[in-house]
């Protein structure tokens, strides 16, 4: 693996700290210190470095941030619902590869139908209705967490203070864009250019900043509009007085949120297949010029709501939906060698070294091959001449290899068969496309486990970088986290470059550590596919260890925001008898293990955990919300339709649909006397 010099040590600390200044002026203090372009480039330097040399990357460094940190002057709240980003495509092959991928998760072959939106460049907004009524406005944050900006953003006037509709849903989520028009932005600055003020650098910016702006009546005049794009209703169960049914698409969620006063964008479209997706891709590319606000791209989204439920999420994005965006700038270079990085799951990543290109603005010199399959798709090899492209991306990647410029006597690359950290034989998963070292020992995964302990996101170990690991590792006192804190004082102020005074301060961190609250000890364990948003969120839902380690995939699964991917890597995880020494051994040296607000003690799990149930028809004696608290109260979840994971469908008078469905999938089905039966039994 490659090595890192000491200028590329000190560029990468240089760039962290300059990319974290520019965010807490941007997002805290709302007075931008870089233009976008600068930032922008900064960044993908950063990351050119981190992929070149992953012993660089920290889990403090921005590019792994989700989310900037709501600003100190505006209350930070928790979203009801997480705010996921998007993967992104860049051309319709790789939007072929996203559908693919959904459709091997599908337990039959699914006739999809999509609706395409304008991604429209603003800021994310989550609004709140109870009874009707708009009680919360807040960005998007860190996805889990945001500012509350309720009195900025009540006064747009594309948002409804209260909902057209005499009977509203008791709690709706609203999700949507707050962006400025083209001509609203040129207004502004010429305003700003004749008072002497700094400029906005792009309506998105000017956007951003004017939604933090500590005088609603500044928004005001700045007029600002919001496009609603999705909505989050209740379970059908848990509706009171809400006559009309609940949606059961995304293009009826959008006809809904019109009805209900919203403004939504008016050239969505419904597309029967990725054939049309790309027809209404390639029309909006010239004919977004002409809009009166900016788009980068389009929004693919799976029609079928209970088809997204049922697909759920990987550890950043929902697989239901992809950003399309429009291509940004290509440019050629030469293959000087290939390379591979070993990272801290093992994962064998090649990457291209190149002849310097200017791209977007940047020196591009390192881009990332993915995997063996991507290698053997472009068939690339050294000395080739490839297209190499950033856009929006911000990690180069090659595009398209040039074979008729491939020079006499170019050999087909081969990724090596052994770890090159360890020499241990590397293999490949059969449902993963990447190659792994699967060696606990491996130096590589070792020294990555320690480096993501200490991160700055997980328990925040000051003094416990790449060096000081990989010195451990080297001396043999550390073969895992947990032997960090049995590490005696004057054996660490013996080691090389340590001494008496860093040896102190790191014991000092690391004892403060064991009071980091427990989601950061669990995004510290470095699960996979658990980041740090997925591990707040999981951390709420079990408030202790053993709560998490005995709950089953189901029960995992159930909570929204961790799809089946994320829900059986955390069983796999607890299932390993080295994991589970790993949690003893960190607990009897006082690392949080629970939740401030847990009791310490395991609740054992509840009788119908993991048992889901759809409610239809009127029952004789229960209403819907006497039966979903007897529900839950017991471990079941309510959902409102009825699909091959579904357990049992409660059956009343006028049942409808969805007893018909419940027929034909052979789910059972149960009566009310039944249901009260069933409950009594557990």
């Amino acid at each position: 693996m490659a090595t890192p010099t000491v200028r590329d040590r000190a560029r990468a600390v240089q760039l962290r700290q300059q990319l974290h200044r520019a965010n807490y002026a941007y997002y805290v203090l709302d007075e931008p210190i870089l233009p976008d372009a600068v930032y922008d480039q900064l960044y993908r330097e950063l990351t050119g470095l981190e992929q070149q040399f992953p012993q660089l990357l920290t889990l403090d460094s921005p590019t792994q941030r989700v989310g900037a940190t709501p600003a100190a002057r505006f209350t930070s709240v928790r979203h009801n619902i997480a705010l996921h980003s998007l993967e992104n495509a860049f051309n319709t092959e790789e939007l072929q590869r996203w559908a693919e991928r959904w459709q091997k998760l599908v337990s039959e072959q699914a006739e999809a139908s999509y609706v395409c939106e304008l991604k429209i460049d603003g800021s994310a907004l989550a609004l709140t209705y109870e009874q009707g009524v708009l009680i919360r406005a807040a960005t998007r944050g860190d996805g889990v967490t945001g500012e509350d900006i309720t009195q900025n953003v009540r006064t747009l006037h594309s948002v409804p203070l209260r909902l057209q509709t005499d009977e509203p849903p008791d709690i709706l989520e609203v999700r949507g864009e707050a962006f400025m028009p083209l001509a609203e932005f040129n207004r502004l600055n010429l305003e700003r250019e004749a008072e002497g003020e700094n400029l906005f650098a792009n309506p998105r910016n000017a956007a951003a900043g004017t939604l933090r702006q500590l005088n609603p009546q500044v928004v005001s005049q700045r007029r600002l509009q919001f496009f609603a794009y999705s909505a989050h209703f209740p379970a059908e169960a848990q509706l009171s007085h809400f006559t009309p049914t609940i949606p059961h698409s995304q293009w009826v969620v959008l006809e809904r949120l019109e009805a209900l006063g919203f403004l939504v964008n008016p050239h969505r479209q419904r597309c029967d297949s990725l054939a049309a997706v790309q027809v209404y891709f390639e029309r909006w590319e010239t004919e977004r010029k002409n809009l009166p606000y900016l788009t980068d791209g389009v929004v693919v989204k799976l029609n079928d709501l209970a088809l997204q439920s049922a697909l759920g999420f990987t550890q950043k994005f929902p697989r239901w939906a992809i950003a399309l965006k429009y291509p940004a700038d290509e440019a050629p270079t030469v293959v000087k060698a290939i390379t591979v990085n070993v990272g801290r799951t093992g994962a064998i990543t090649p990457m291209a070294i190149m002849k310097p290109v200017r791209l977007a603005g940047t020196t591009v010199q390192r881009a990332t091959l993915h995997n063996r399959d991507r290698i053997q798709e472009l068939d690339i090899r050294v000395g080739d001449t490839v297209v190499v492209r950033k856009a929006g991306e911000i990690i180069p990647e090659v595009v398209r290899v040039l074979p008729e410029l491939r020079p006499v006597g170019t050999e087909i690359y081969q990724l090596p068969e052994r770890c090159p950290e360890c020499g241990q034989p590397a293999i490949q998963p059969p449902d993963e496309a990447v190659m792994r070292c699967v060696n606990n020992s491996c130096p590589a995964i070792l020294r990555g486990s320690l480096i993501h302990w200490a991160s700055r996101d997980a328990l925040d170990i000051r003094g416990l970088g790449e060096k000081v690991s990989s010195l451990l590792l080297e001396t043999g006192l550390v073969h895992s986290v947990a032997d960090l804190y049995r590490l005696e004082p004057n054996t660490l102020a013996s080691l090389e470059r340590l001494g008496p005074k860093s040896a102190q301060n790191l014991l000092s961190a690391l004892a403060d550590s064991k009071q980091q609250p427990w989601s950061r000890v669990l995004y510290g364990l470095g699960i996979r596919y658990v980041g740090s948003v997925n591990a707040r969120i999981l951390t709420t839902e079990f408030t202790s260890v053993e709560a998490l380690a005995e709950a089953n995939v189901s029960v995992l699964e159930a909570v929204f925001g961790i799809g089946v991917e994320i829900a059986q890597s955390v069983h796999e995880w607890f299932r390993i008898p080295a994991n589970q020494s790993l949690i003893e051994q960190l607990q009897q040296v006082g690392l949080q293990f629970a939740s401030a607000e847990s009791n310490q003690s395991f609740a054992p799990a509840k009788p119908l955990a993991g048992k889901i149930f759809v409610l239809t028809g009127t029952l004789p004696a229960l209403s819907r919300n006497d039966a979903k608290s007897l529900i839950e109260a017991q471990g079941g979840r309510i959902t409102g339709s009825v699909s091959k994971k579904t357990h049992y469908v409660v059956v009343g008078d006028d049942p409808g649909s969805k007893l018909a469905k419940a027929e034909k999938l052979g789910i059972t089905l149960l009566n009310e006397a039944q249901l009260q039966e069933l409950l009594a039994a557990n």
